[in-house]
């Protein structure tokens, strides 16, 4: 009986570690996304009632968002994210990483460093972005 918990665990944990895997391998699939201003892409990776909240303060849904992004209003030059890790549970999943960031907002011209966080759910065994929030920061921890 010992040995069948001890594999059900040792199985349990291999899983979790593929999942964890598997939203970080998204939140590289979002940034791939949003530098080639793939909105296909973002379309079907985006949660219907995603909370899109920007380091300036704005917050898009969506369809804002993606309208922004095929506009030209929302470009991204540069995105270089490091120490992303990814917490799963059951049917939802947070990243957490840091970027520095480029681009053209409705501000303007950005050079920005930012913490971010990304809000996965699992849909219909599909999973979506459902929310993004980041943060200016000073610096980009090593």
């Amino acid at each position: 009986m010992k040995l069948f918990v001890i594999c059900v665990m040792l199985t349990a944990g291999l899983a979790q570690a593929e999942t964890k895997a598997d939203i970080v391998g998204l939140d590289q699939s979002w940034r791939k996304a949003i530098l080639a201003k793939d909105t296909a892409a973002l379309e079907k990776m985006l949660a219907d009632d995603l909370v899109y909240g920007h380091a300036t303060g704005i917050v898009d849904t969506k369809t804002s968002y993606i309208a922004k992004v095929k506009s030209g209003k929302q470009l991204y030059q540069s995105l270089e994210q490091t120490k992303v890790r990814a917490n799963v549970y059951e049917s939802s999943a947070v990243t957490h990483s840091y970027m520095h960031v480029t681009g053209v907002n409705q501000d303007g011209k950005f050079d920005d460093k930012v913490m971010l966080m990304h809000f996965w759910v699992k849909q219909n065994g599909t999973w979506r972005l459902a929310g993004h929030q980041t943060t200016k920061v000073a610096t980009i921890p090593n």
